[in-house]
């Protein structure tokens, strides 16, 4: 019994997750970011290349 209680009572699987969710995130904000720079970036060239 003192095992389970021990079990639960450790924390060091949820640091881990933690950390597992924040890198999640920054990656879903760096591709958010890039694609719609890309999609900007990509237009703008579009519209230079039309006007040469």
């Amino acid at each position: 019994m003192k095992t389970f209680i021990n079990f639960f009572k450790d924390e060091n699987g949820a640091s881990a997750a933690e950390y597992g969710l924040l890198v999640a995130l920054i990656a879903i904000v760096i591709i958010v970011g890039v694609t719609s720079l890309g999609t900007k970036i990509n237009t703008d060239f579009t519209n230079l290349a039309a006007k040469l």
